[in-house]
């Protein structure tokens, strides 16, 4: 393979920050060329995987995947109105076992407005299974109707090999005035497992989110979607157990309702399919050499974005002989902790191991040939061990395997600048294009809308009171016109008298600066600026009563306006309103 050092690009992506809009990058008239673009690459390479070509398996994997994805959805709801059709013969191995007892469903292929084509087009996002925001949720819709439109099949990843790090959902309450934000339990406080892995503790405590979420933003949001969200997800309690799975199959049955006509899978499961274990073969045994390389990228990354932490965007993977860290994560049933995952080589065979009691032996074949290893990894999960992909894996599979088009918030695209460089400088090819989305609601919460910049006005205005009390006060222009004080002085003043300073300030400022006058000349000025402070102290009471309004319409505007509120506690009709507006004109 080319090894390319293509130079990274820095790519400013900003979460837009007037409510009611979105960030879109490329422009949706610009998803079809992108989509054949991605397409007529992956067609035209001849990269070897683990003894297939990569263009058939990215078919395989599709085949796979979208099987897969029926299945799982039909777990919860009909996956239909996806049309079956047989799935065609596979070109690297016969699907994974069925993980559940109900039979395969597989989905038809591609016939859109992009033209026929043998293997199914498919539009891909994905996110943690938690309650997002709704700048978060656009990605489904825009899923959905991009597929639509396009003749695809949408399928959102659920990433559940993600850790749970909080038990609580911050929700407002109080008034549009005064509103407090708190932080309501949604169930008791757990080890930091994965979503995979994360069973629902307190089912009372889960059970009663919605009723205590609703009634603490009711002052606020009269009809949040909670109210019609969450007995979904009490109702999954009972089939599942799963924190995640509750989280994610509720909202999209929530989804399919509103007219979503998208699939669903973990990427626990993806991590299972026979494709996935082919390319984690792959990389597992050209492993020294992507370490290099993303290593290389990421020192980049940090060097072009001026970042000093050595965690961001990604730790660094170890090389500790004789064994290399893989981007990838490895637990057991029994102990669900995350670990990272290092192999060791020896011979045609590869060790894997979390460094304390995990030590796996993965066979490979000669010649590149990764059907052993391909037979271990799958054997995998029926011993209890979870492998799963680290986040620029994961994407990494997605766009150059399972999809066509990838769905990325803000913060993925950043990252997947890293991911990019890899594709050019590992596989050596052109990296497949993706979309950025995200969106701005703020709840719907009639009240005066202050800014920083208001406060800042008044603090201006009370410094001018201090420093230039002479412009604030009328007839200025005139100073030797009698001088009204402004607004209401605390005590009785002596037009007169203002007059007469603001002239005697005015000739001292005429006057100009000498070795022999300039600090009498600054003394005098700044005693003017004392003596004339009586005839402003109205002025100065109404400015700091405004600073202190401000203030606090300022706090309360920092709450009301966070843009990170989980989705359900929006009303339902603004949130379709507001997606609508922000999609593509039909």
């Amino acid at each position: 393979m080319t090894h390319r050092a293509n130079p990274l690009e820095y790519r400013r992506l900003r979460a837009p920050r007037e409510d009611r809009t979105a960030l879109i990058e490329p422009p949706w008239s610009d998803v079809a060329a992108a989509v054949e673009t991605n397409r007529r690459l992956r067609g035209s390479v001849a990269v070897d995987i683990g003894g297939v070509a990569l263009p058939a398996l990215a078919q395989q994997a599709r085949h796979e995947l979208l099987a897969e994805a029926a299945r799982y959805t039909a777990t919860y709801m009909d996956p239909h109105p996806v049309d079956p059709v047989a799935q065609p013969p596979s070109a690297v191995r016969d699907s994974a076992e069925a993980s559940s007892a109900s039979p395969p469903l597989e989905v038809l292929p591609s016939r859109g407005r992009l033209g026929h084509s043998p293997e199914p087009l498919v539009f891909l996002a994905g996110h943690q299974p938690q309650l997002f925001h709704p700048g978060v949720w656009f990605k489904n819709f825009a899923l959905d109707d991009l597929a639509k439109r396009h003749g695809a099949i949408a399928v959102n990843l659920v990433v559940d090999s993600d850790t749970v790090r909080s038990h609580a959902v911050r929700v407002p309450g109080g008034t549009a005035a005064r509103p407090q934000a708190t932080a309501i339990p949604l169930d008791g406080p757990g080890p930091v497992v994965p979503f995979e892995e994360r069973r629902v503790l307190d089912r009372t405590l889960f059970s009663s989110f919605g009723e205590r979420a609703a009634d603490q933003i009711a002052s606020l949001v009269a009809d949040p979607l909670v109210r019609d969200y969450w007995p979904r997800a009490v109702a999954r309690l009972r089939p599942t157990g799963n924190l995640g799975e509750c989280l994610a199959q509720s909202r999209h049955q929530v989804e399919r309702r509103l007219g979503l006509r998208t699939l669903e899978i973990p990427q626990s499961r993806v991590c299972q399919l026979p494709s996935f274990a082919r390319f984690t073969a792959f990389l597992l045994a050209e492993l020294p050499r992507l370490v290099a390389v993303y290593n290389e990228v990421v020192h980049e990354y940090r060097r072009i974005h001026r970042i000093r932490s050595n965690a961001h965007p990604v730790p660094d993977l170890a090389v500790e002989e004789p064994w290399w860290e893989a981007p990838y994560w490895i637990w057991t049933r029994e102990d669900p902790r995350r670990r990272r995952l290092f192999v060791g080589r020896r011979g045609d065979r590869l060790l894997l191991s979390d460094r304390h009691a995990l030590e796996i032996p993965i066979e490979l074949g000669p010649d590149g040939d990764a059907d052993r290893a391909v037979d271990a990894i799958l054997a995998l999960a029926g011993r209890g061990v979870r492998l799963r992909s680290r986040a620029l894996v994961t994407t990494l599979f997605a766009r150059l395997i399972l999809g066509d088009l990838f769905l990325h918030g803000i913060g993925g695209a950043k990252y997947d600048q890293v991911t990019d460089a890899i594709v050019e400088r590992f596989f050596g090819l052109e990296p497949p294009g993706f979309l950025v989305l995200s969106a701005t609601l703020l709840l719907p919460v009639a009240r005066p809308r202050v800014t920083p910049e208001t406060a800042r006005q008044i603090a201006r205005q009370l410094r001018d009171l201090d420093y230039h009390p002479d412009a604030v006060l009328d007839g200025v222009a005139q100073a030797s016109q009698p001088v009204a004080p402004v607004a209401q002085a605390s005590q009785p003043v002596d037009p007169s008298e203002a007059s007469a300073l603001i002239a005697a300030k005015r000739r001292w400022i005429a006057t100009p600066p000498s070795p022999g006058n300039v600090r009498t000349r600054w003394q005098e000025i700044r005693r003017i600026n004392a003596a004339l402070q009586p005839f402003v102290s109205g002025r100065r009471q109404e400015l700091l009563r405004r600073q202190s309004e401000t203030a606090s319409a300022l706090a309360a505007e920092a709450i009301l306006s966070w843009r990170e509120y989980a989705f359900c506690l929006y009303p339902e009709k603004m949130l379709r309103e507001c997606f609508a507006a922000l999609l593509p004109e039909r």
